[in-house]
C-alpha cells in the first residue's frame, strides 16, 4: 500500500509540469485518494502517476533551458517601452498595444512574451491576416534569435507549415487559428496569443475576438495580445473590459528617420493573398477584396451570413 508520503511528494510537485498535463494528474490524484479510503489498491496506479509526472516535469524543464537568448533592435520604439509593455503582460490577462507601422510590434513582442515565460507550457501563437507577412515574420525572428526557421520559431499557413516540438513562436494566419479552434476549443497548445492588424475587422478577426471573449474566463492561464497599427484601444478594451497598454496619447510612434525596411513585411498591399474561414463544412477559398463602401444592416456577407450591426 502507498504511503501518504508519497501522495504528498506527487501533489507537491504538480506545479513542476506542463500546464496542460496538471487537471489531468490531479483528477488522478483524486480518485486514488478515493480508493485509499474506500480500502480499494492503487499502487500500480500511482506508480504510474509518477512516472508519467517525472516525464512532464522533466519536458518542460528542458524546454525552459532550451529557450534562445534574447535580442532586441533598440532603434525601434516597442523595444524601448518593453519593460512597461511587459509589466502590462504580467499582470493583465488581455493587453492591448497601438503603435505605427515601423515600430517593432509584429518582431518585438513574441519576444518580449518569450522573455516572460511565456511559450513554456504552450506555443505563443501570433496571427497575422496574410500568408506572406506570417512567414516573412516568421523568418524575421528567426533571424533576430539566431536560430533557423521552423526550429524555436515556425509558422503554419494554408499548405505549407514549418513547424516543429521545440517551437515557442507560431506565426500563422487567423483563419488558421480560427479552424483549430473547433478541435481545440479551449486552445490548449497555447499559453499565448498575440492577435496583430486587430483594426481590419475581417470576419475571421471578429470571430475570434468573440471566442476569445468567452474562453478568458475558462482559461485564466492564457494571455491575449491585442495589436494593430490604427486600433480603437477604448473600444477594443471595452469589449474585453481591461486597459489598454498605451492610453489615447500615450502612443509611441516609430520616429521619421527609422529603418525603412524595419517592419515593412506588416503591410503588403491591398490585393495581398488572404485566408478566410467560411466554416467546417465549406471549402476554404481566398479572401475577396471587399468593396470601399461597408454593407448596410441587414446586407447579405458571404453564404448567409448577416451583419449584425452598421
Amino acid at each position: 500500500m502507498a504511503s501518504t508520503s508519497e501522495f504528498e511528494f506527487v501533489q507537491s510537485n504538480l506545479h513542476r509540469a506542463f500546464r496542460r498535463d496538471r487537471n489531468r494528474f490531479r483528477q488522478q490524484l483524486r480518485a486514488m485518494q478515493r480508493d485509499r479510503t474506500a480500502g480499494k489498491p492503487f499502487d500500480r496506479r500511482l506508480t504510474r502517476l509518477a512516472a508519467d509526472l517525472d516525464r512532464s516535469i522533466a519536458e518542460r524543464e528542458s524546454r525552459i533551458r532550451d529557450v534562445p537568448p534574447i535580442r532586441y533592435d533598440e532603434d525601434l520604439p516597442v523595444s524601448a517601452r518593453r519593460v512597461e509593455i511587459a509589466e502590462a503582460i504580467r499582470h493583465h490577462q488581455v493587453v492591448i498595444v497601438s503603435g505605427e507601422t515601423g515600430s517593432g510590434k509584429s518582431t518585438q513582442l513574441p519576444k518580449i512574451c518569450l522573455e516572460l515565460g511565456c511559450g513554456i507550457d504552450g506555443l505563443i501563437g501570433h496571427t497575422q491576416p496574410r500568408r506572406i507577412a506570417a512567414r516573412s515574420i516568421a523568418a524575421r525572428i528567426a533571424d533576430e534569435l539566431n536560430c533557423p526557421l521552423g526550429r524555436e520559431v515556425g509558422f503554419k499557413v494554408r499548405f505549407a507549415e514549418k513547424l516543429g516540438p521545440q517551437s515557442f513562436i507560431k506565426l500563422m494566419t487567423d483563419g488558421i487559428l480560427l479552424a483549430e479552434s473547433e478541435s481545440d476549443p479551449l486552445l490548449e497548445q497555447y499559453d499565448t496569443i498575440i492577435l496583430d492588424e486587430a483594426h481590419e475587422r475581417s470576419l475571421n478577426i471578429d470571430f475570434l475576438m468573440g471566442i476569445l471573449k468567452r474562453l478568458l474566463p475558462r482559461r485564466r492561464d492564457l494571455k491575449v495580445i491585442i495589436t494593430s497599427a490604427t486600433i480603437d484601444s477604448a473600444r477594443f478594451a471595452q469589449h474585453f473590459a481591461t486597459q489598454p497598454a498605451w492610453p489615447p496619447g500615450r502612443t509611441r510612434h516609430a520616429p521619421r528617420d527609422a529603418d525603412p525596411h524595419a517592419e515593412r513585411e506588416e503591410y503588403v498591399g491591398p490585393h495581398a493573398e488572404r485566408e478566410e474561414y467560411v466554416g467546417p463544412h465549406a471549402e476554404r477559398e481566398e479572401y475577396e477584396e471587399r468593396p470601399a463602401k461597408r454593407a448596410a444592416p441587414g446586407a447579405m456577407l458571404r453564404r448567409g451570413l448577416r451583419a449584425d450591426g452598421p
